[in-house]
Formats: structure tokens, C-alpha cells, sequence
């Protein structure tokens, strides 16, 4: 904490030296969304260059301003929460004011911003994310508040903890984990006892793109138990999009890539090669629209897609049939297929890429 105290009053310091010498203050910002900024690493994923290019907020332009007057309060709450060892959520700080915030995404962009300002992780700030992932499976800790928590597979799963940091005492036999993109997808395993039926696994969802706590978890799960993970997606771009966050990161967040990505996570399915191979009938799949089209084309154009020419092959597959499939495509096999079938096939023969 005093770390944090520290990079705080140093920024403080340099608004105040800037008064006394009668310039306006400015604050120095590493350009975030700048793919210029990213470098892939293998063993990491995507993560922002030590010397990256920057951005000005600066107090005497009337286009910065806010933003400039908006990052001082909210360095303030957190130099606050720090001295008094008090956490607050992003919807906490926004409700705080909401007249003067405007709304919930300038709270969550500037507290980003002044996370890699400082080069302080935001969790060290004080501020807690809302979690919407679900875990279930062989998995049972101890929550920082000494709240014992059982996963073990009933039909309903546990929220991901705020605070997976602060998390103990993890204890499992999972064989490997399997992440799923979708809510319904999970609740369907769930019902189906999927955790027990085959080994015992942990299985995760962020229920859709995943929030910061989802991937802490999983990062924090594979440096715990070092088992396979597997990821099952819907067999579109946005899918792929959702699997890549996992395994390589975002690049927005890319100045924490080294707490939150998995690099070898394997891709399960569904895979684009799976439609063909069982003949999956035509008319329920999904023709692509020009957006499906635009994420397609630039996710092959990613560093990382270069250095895995299985992906390649499949988005290849993807591109040319111009159709996408949802997990639930497989209902019209059988009701039961993606957990009687599928999944354990997949997992029984290698599978996946």
C-alpha cells in the first residue's frame, strides 16, 4: 500500500510543480488501444512495449479537462481507500457522483488509465470489478474473509470471487478445466452432471467476454494446479475473439498481461472442421454478417495467429463457408450430444488444437 501512496503523491507532486511554475498541469498517459504498442510474446501474449508511445491530459485544453479534473478525483477516493484499507467497486465509484462521471464506462476507462499510469495493478488500487463469471466443478477455498467455498458440482455454480487475489487454501482433482463462453452452454453441463460423469474437472464461464475476476481465476487456477485447459466456443468470430482474451490477452489490458493470460490453453471446439465432419445440416447454421466478416479478417491478421497454423487452417475454414454455428448446434444431433458425445470423444482422442 505505501507503494501505491507513493505513485500517487509523486503524480500530485508533478500537477503541483507544474502550478509553481505557472504551466499547466499534465498528465501522461501510455496509449492503451495502440496495437503500435503491443508486442506478442509466446509465453506471454500480447503486452505492451516498455517504451510505448504516450498521450497528454492536459488542464488547459478544453477537450481534456474533464477527463484531467475526473482522473484527480478518482486518484483521490483511491489514495483514500488505501489509507484506510477500504474497498469499493467501479459501480461504487460511479454512483458516488454520478452527475459528475456521466456514466459507468468513463469510470472504468480512467480507472484502466491510472492502473497503467502508475504500473499498479488495479486490484492493488482498492477497487473491485463486479464479477459475472460462474465456476463449478471439483474445486473447493478459502475466501480472504475466511468463507469456505465448496464448487463441487450440485446444479448450481458459485460466482467467481471479487477478490481472487486474496483467495486460499485451493484444494482439487480435477483432471483438466474446460472454459465455456456461454451461460446456457455451462447450465446445460451442469444439468447434465458433466463434471462427474466423465473425471472430475473444473469448468468456468465469464458468460460471454470475460471480466477481469473470470480471467484472474483461470490464471490463477492453471499457476495452482498446472492442468490442461480447454476452451469451448461457439464456431464464430466472436467466439474465437472471446478465446483468444483468454489464451493471449486484450490488448487493452495488455499492461497486466503477465497476471491474466494462459498461453497454453488448447482450443476444444467447436471447432469449424467439426461442422463438416459431422455433417452438420446446412440450414442451422448462420450465414456471416459484413461484421462477422471485418472480426474475421482482423483476427487473422494478429501476431499470434501467425505461430498456430492449426487456427490458421480452421478460421481458414471459417472465411471460406461464410457460416457460423452456436454450441447448441449440436442439439440437432441429439439433446445430449455436446456432453454424451462430443465432449468426451474430444477429450478421449485428442481433439483439439
Amino acid at each position: 500500500s505505501s507503494e501505491v501512496l507513493e505513485a500517487i503523491e509523486n503524480v500530485i507532486e508533478d500537477v503541483l510543480k507544474s502550478l509553481a511554475q505557472k504551466k499547466a498541469p499534465v498528465l501522461t498517459l501510455a496509449n492503451r488501444s495502440d496495437w503500435r504498442n503491443i508486442e506478442f510474446k509466446d509465453s506471454v501474449g500480447l503486452e505492451m512495449i516498455p517504451h510505448c508511445t504516450t498521450k497528454q491530459i492536459r488542464s488547459d485544453c478544453p477537450r481534456s479537462a474533464p477527463k484531467f479534473a475526473l482522473m484527480l478525483k478518482i486518484l483521490s477516493m483511491i489514495y483514500k481507500m488505501v489509507q484506510t484499507n477500504t474497498y469499493a467497486t467501479k459501480r461504487d465509484i460511479y454512483y458516488s457522483d454520478t452527475l459528475l462521471f456521466g456514466s459507468q464506462s468513463v469510470v472504468d476507462n480512467i480507472i484502466n488509465d491510472i492502473s497503467c499510469m502508475l504500473k499498479i495493478p488495479r486490484r492493488s488500487l482498492h477497487i473491485l470489478s463486479t464479477t459475472k463469471g460462474f465456476v463449478a466443478g471439483n474445486l473447493s477455498y478459502t475466501e480472504e474473509d475466511g468463507t469456505k467455498v465448496n464448487c463441487t458440482c450440485g446444479a448450481s455454480a458459485v460466482t467467481v470471487p471479487s477478490n481472487v487475489q486474496g483467495i486460499k487454501n485451493l484444494i482439487s482433482h480435477a483432471k483438466f478445466m474446460l472454459i465455456v463462453e456461454k451461460d446456457a452452454t455451462f447450465q446445460r453441463l451442469l444439468d447434465d452432471d458433466f463434471c462427474n460423469k466423465l473425471s472430475p474437472c473444473i469448468m468456468i464461464t465469464g458468460r460471454g467476454v470475460p471480466d477481469l475476476n473470470t480471467r484472474l481465476l483461470v490464471r490463477k487456477l492453471w499457476d495452482t494446479f498446472q492442468i490442461p485447459i480447454f476452451t469451448l466456443m461457439d464456431a464464430d468470430p466472436h467466439g474465437v475473439e472471446i478465446m483468444c482474451i483468454y489464451k493471449y490477452g486484450s490488448v487493452s489490458m495488455s499492461f497486466e498481461a503477465h497476471h491474466l493470460t494462459v498461453p497454453s490453453i488448447k482450443w476444444l471446439g467447436l471447432l469449424p472442421s467439426d461442422l463438416e465432419r459431422l455433417n452438420i445440416r446446412k440450414d442451422v447454421l448462420i450465414p456471416f454478417t459484413k461484421q462477422d466478416q471485418n472480426k474475421l479478417a482482423s483476427i487473422q491478421k494478429r501476431p499470434y495467429i501467425a505461430c498456430q497454423p492449426m487456427w490458421k487452417k480452421e478460421l481458414e475454414i471459417m472465411a471460406a463457408s461464410k457460416l457460423k454455428a452456436e454450441i447448441q448446434v449440436l442439439t440437432s444431433l441429439s439433446s445430449d450430444y455436446l456432453s454424451r458425445v462430443y465432449l468426451p470423444n474430444k477429450l478421449q482422442f485428442g481433439g483439439w488444437l
